[in-house]
């Protein structure tokens, strides 16, 4: 069958399809989630493909052309996009084997302002959003600039693809094309499927899994991804890594010091996952925080007032239970949802999700959700609907068949969880009992339990790094965790730094995930200090945010000035706070499918 005329009998059934699924995916953390169609995209998709029509100029129009660019050994960089410099690097896809089949790591910029034979000139950092599975290019793309500012003008801020994922390759793919896996995921995350059936459709992700493997699946794994970044940095010219990493990205930062202690100059882990829960793929240890940060919502809400919080109740407790019957209420009746853009039906599993992906960024999603269930309450859920929209896009069939070519899968991210991880038994009875384990722990599990099934049926792989995740660093690391972050917990950070000799807690007093979700000074200057001149904070150091409330304070007359809480800021860091509120509003964690997007599993 020609290529263009598959792809065109697989848009119309997915079109098909999508009218009588919802499609259903969470959203974005380390562990945090990606990016599967949460409601349906009401703009009409052309009925029609030209066959074979595919070339490189509609490429290009889709992203930066990448496949102009020549995998080499050395870093060649290359003007993309407005600003940039993007490279493809050519390393071993085994290391063990290094004159064997090699992989091609893609690479952005944002250059320094100083020439690399300058004095000034301090080299490069490299970044990872999380996930696993985040895309290190889109990261750089969004907030480079924000990154810059806040490191200065000495570095080059550099984000990558890791192995196997969006513009890397090889790149983890199951699916013969990416409309194969929408049809996959909406089959897979349409209404409450159970557990029994998750768990056989995550038997079935593996053996797609293992029909595709050629031999380059086992490599894609955190270990060779540090090493990686080591001949990232040596391509630079440089010795040693400069590095900052959120929430998976700490997990690779802490492999990165366990493999190479001898290799870092800079290194900060922010937003701190247990590495050894997550390499023995237990993911037992993220949620124990989650309800304290769901405690901000209730509090903030009524410190706010109904000014400022439009679903306020005069106690936190009466917040709390205005929720759950609204929980209670989509059980029993689901409401349908259709607008100009977006058409879905809004359940309880649906609510769950928006609550939860909420608590990775407070300080942008706490009031656009008050306001959603404020109206909710009053049986209209189109305010959720578009909530839920800016977190997503949904999926949009395209005649071109490399509209999707860069796009963040979970292919990927079941790829090194499943692969990095100890082998998960494969009978049902225990998927059960890690379910009631994980019930024990937080009465999230639902939004959580999917992670660790969607490995049962995994091909086997070796396991190459198992820690430990010790040793004495170059230089110390810096471990940044929030008191409150709803899946990486300031335990996390303090258990991995006990790790390392000499290295430092730096405690940021906020709720969410990852210190860029808080607007702090006092954390940022921190960070550009240790990254200028290598000075950690003094031990026990804890850093407010801007506003401890995450609701923002809103002007209730024209002309009233707003005070935030109080800070100083010299007017020459004012570029250094437009940074940080930058930050905050536009990061967002590489995710992981809450609810199951991937393998349709909420825990009921």
């Amino acid at each position: 069958m020609a290529g263009g005329l598959k792809l065109a009998i697989l848009c119309s059934t997915a079109a098909t399809i999508a009218t009588l699924l919802l499609l259903r995916g969470p959203l974005n953390d380390a562990h945090e989630v990606y990016l599967e169609p949460l409601f349906t995209s009401f703009e009409p998709e052309p009925s029609t493909c030209s066959h074979g029509s595919t070339n490189f100029t509609d490429f290009a129009e889709v992203d930066f052309p990448w496949y102009t660019i020549t995998p080499t050994q050395e870093l060649i960089w290359h003007a993309c996009y407005p600003s940039f410099q993007c490279a493809r690097l050519s390393v071993p896809l085994n290391y063990s084997e290094p004159r064997g089949r090699q992989a091609a790591i893609a690479l952005i910029r944002k250059p320094s302002l100083f020439p690399a034979r300058s004095r000034f000139y301090k080299g490069p950092v490299l970044f990872n959003p999380g996930g696993p599975g985040g895309s290190g290019v889109d990261l750089i793309l969004s907030l480079g600039s924000a990154f810059s500012t806040i490191l200065g003008p000495q570095f080059d801020i550099v984000g990558f693809d890791p192995r196997g994922v969006a513009r890397s390759t090889p790149r983890a793919a199951f699916f013969d094309t990416d409309v194969e896996r929408a049809i996959f995921s909406a089959s897979i995350s349409s209404g409450d499927i159970g557990l029994a059936r998750s768990w056989a459709q995550a038997h079935l992700l593996g053996k797609l899994a293992a029909q595709k493997n050629d031999g380059r699946l086992e490599h894609i794994n955190t270990a060779n991804t540090a090493t990686d970044m080591l001949t990232i940095a040596q391509a630079h010219g440089r010795k040693k890594l400069q590095y900052w990493g959120f929430s998976y990205g700490s997990v690779l930062g802490a492999t990165f010091a366990a493999m190479y202690p001898d290799k870092i100059e800079r290194l900060v882990i922010d937003g701190v996952m247990d590495s050894e829960d997550y390499y023995a793929t237990g993911w037992l240890t993220n949620l124990v925080d989650t309800e304290k940060t769901m405690d901000t919502f209730f509090e903030g809400c009524v410190d706010a007032g109904p000014d400022r919080c439009p679903f306020y109740a005069p106690e936190p407790e009466d917040i709390r239970n205005n929720l759950t019957a609204l929980y209670d209420q989509l059980r029993k009746v689901p409401i349908p949802v259709q607008n100009s853009r977006l058409y879905g039906v809004v359940d309880y599993k649906i609510l769950r999700s928006a609550v939860f992906i909420s608590l990775y960024r407070p300080y942008t999603t706490f009031l656009p959700l008050a306001q959603a269930l404020k109206q909710l309450a009053a049986g209209d859920a189109s305010a959720l609907v578009t909530f839920l929209a800016q977190l997503y896009t949904p999926y949009k069939c395209s005649c071109n068949a490399h509209a999707h070519e860069f796009d963040t899968v979970r292919d990927a991210q079941a790829a090194l969880v499943c692969n990095d991880g100890d082998e998960v038994p494969p009978s049902l009875a225990e998927s059960e009992e890690y379910v009631q384990k994980l019930e024990k722990v937080s009465e999230w599990a639902d939004m959580w339990s999917f992670i660790r099934l969607e490995c049962v049926g995994w091909p086997n792989s070796k396991k190459r790094f198992r820690g430990p995740f010790i040793g004495e660093t170059s230089h110390p690391i810096l471990v940044v965790g929030n008191t409150a972050d709803p899946v990486t917990p300031l335990r996390s950070a303090k258990k991995m730094a006990e790790g390392f000799k000499d290295a430092v807690v730096l405690t940021q007093d906020s709720p969410g995930h990852c210190s860029v979700n808080a607007p702090s000074i006092c954390t940022q200057r921190y960070i550009r200090r240790y990254f200028q001149d290598g000075t950690l904070p003094p031990p026990d150091t804890v850093c407010q945010p801007i506003s401890k409330n995450p609701f923002p304070r809103i002007p209730t007359r024209p002309g009233e000035i707003v005070e935030q809480a109080p800070f100083d800021v010299a007017e020459d860091e004012r570029p250094l706070m437009d940074a940080i509120s930058e930050l905050s509003e536009k990061f967002r964690p590489a995710p992981f499918p809450l609810g199951g997007a991937l393998l349709g599993f909420n825990g009921q």
